[in-house]
């Protein structure tokens, strides 16, 4: 019984310094990159999709992937990490199932991009566990306004399969933090570098804006690629009051990478 007991304190003990090395990782990582530029649409190339590593512009979605790649890709002995390490593990994020089979494989919504980081053991849905407030997806933001797409204005095939993507989302429930339950010093269950997605009231629509949660002088921030700044920042006021600020958004999901 003891050496049982011991084992399972180690474990414990190895499982908390993973995500304490976690935490750090996504934190500094994403402070890396404060100040660099936002710019929208830096996925949308001519021609076959493909993946796009441009960490010197970003938008909240991209933002967030490159922390997250960076921070799951190990360092080599020098201190550099791998390229085809980052490559890979961008993959994993940004595409379905880490495959690339054109446009409609990248997962444009974010609760398509978080089912499949749950499925590849690579994020956990902390909200799930914390929140007892759900709702119902209805997605057809992208069907309906198809001239917003550079891939979707000109293809009825593309836009066929994203509406069959949409109708496969349709209809699930996912857990959510509202933004009335976000205290300002935030709430003891979300942690440095956790990702925060915005969840969002316009129609068709799931989540409007993502970051990294970000404590600063006890104060639950983010650190986020913000279009009104044009540039990646940590916000000078708490993730609560912009929140609060802003009538298009519902509350948060909150997201732990592994």
């Amino acid at each position: 019984m003891k050496q049982r007991f011991l084992i399972s304190l180690a474990m414990l003990l190895m499982s908390f310094a993973s995500y304490a090395q976690i935490e750090t990782k996504m934190v500094s990582h994403a402070l890396s990159f404060l100040d660099v530029p936002y710019v929208a649409n830096t996925l949308e190339m001519d021609g076959e999709e493909e993946l796009v590593i441009n960490c010197d512009e970003v938008d909240c979605t991209t933002f967030v992937e490159y922390v997250m790649a960076l921070a799951k890709t190990p360092q080599e002995a020098n201190g550099d990490i791998s390229e085809t390490a980052f490559a890979e593990n961008l993959m994993k994020i940004r595409y379905r199932n880490g495959k690339i089979d054109g446009y409609t494989s990248r997962l444009h919504y974010v609760s398509d991009w978080i089912n499949n980081g749950l499925r590849n053991g690579m994020i956990e849905d902390i909200t799930a566990a914390n929140s007892p407030y759900s709702t119902t997806l209805k997605l057809n933001y992208m069907t309906t306004h198809p001239n917003n797409y550079k891939q979707l204005a000109n293809s009825p095939e593309n836009v066929a399969t994203m509406k069959k993507i949409e109708n496969s989302l349709t209809g699930s429930e996912y857990h959510f933090l509202p933004k009335e339950k976000l205290g300002h010093n935030g709430n003891l269950w979300i942690k440095n570098g956790d990702i925060i997605c915005f969840t969002t009231n316009i129609a068709g629509l799931d989540v409007s804006h993502m970051g990294i949660a970000f404590y600063a002088d006890s104060k639950l921030t983010l650190i986020h690629a913000s279009s009104t700044e044009k540039k990646v920042v940590v916000s000078k006021i708490s993730l609560a009051q912009m929140l609060q600020s802003n009538d298009n958004v519902v509350g948060i999901r909150v997201l732990r990478v592994k």
